[in-house]
């Protein structure tokens, strides 16, 4: 052997990227050191492209950071600076086709269309701007014996208290109400409808 050979490092697998990282005199940056500073520097960006592949912002920062991890790990192997943001970017499309492909395999194509019961909301509303309107042609007295009986909540007692009359009056004029609102045309429309 010739006496360069033997001053020559023996350059096992794992240490041939470090050989060349000494370039007069100053270090290479790290691995981990130069990944950082290039998610710092083109992070948003990135964002911006996973956004558009993804439904929401949250999706997109996590298609992103998945992106990000598969770069990190082939960040040794992308030996041009410049193609960084494309393999990024593949990894992104790669990652939301995936996901999509997740996803549609929970729907079962079939050949009929299973029945739905769906419950139509509107009968409510109808049915109390029935109420309304009725409640409404009651003379002044029992509409408020009404209102208060039925939408507050009071006693008899408590509505006797405060029109100022005696509880047995309540209970004649809500009596008179209710019989009033039974005879209302709109009223038994809808209960034989409902």
């Amino acid at each position: 052997m010739t006496e360069t050979m033997r001053s020559r490092p023996r350059v096992g697998a794992w240490q041939r990227g470090r050989v060349g990282d000494r370039v007069a005199g100053t270090a290479r940056q790290s691995r981990y050191e130069e990944f950082s500073d290039y998610v710092t520097r083109r992070g948003p960006a990135l964002l911006r492209i996973a956004q558009s592949l993804a439904a929401n912002r949250s999706d997109a920062e996590d298609l992103l950071q998945a992106a990000l991890v598969k770069t990190f790990f082939a960040w040794d192997r992308i030996s041009n600076p410049n193609a960084r943001d494309g393999y990024v970017r593949r990894a992104m499309v790669n990652t939301q086709i995936s996901e999509w492909r997740r996803q549609h395999l929970a729907v079962y194509p079939t050949d009929q269309i299973p029945e739905q019961q769906m419950e139509d909301p509107t009968w409510k509303t109808d049915l109390a701007d029935v109420v309304h309107r009725a409640v409404q042609q009651l003379p002044e007295r029992q509409r408020t014996t009404v209102v208060l009986r039925y939408y507050e909540d009071m006693t008899e007692a408590q509505i006797a208290e405060r029109l100022g009359v005696t509880v047995g009056t309540v209970k004649s004029t809500i009596s008179r109400a209710v019989a009033r609102l039974r005879l209302d045309a709109d009223l038994a429309i809808e209960r034989v409808t409902s």
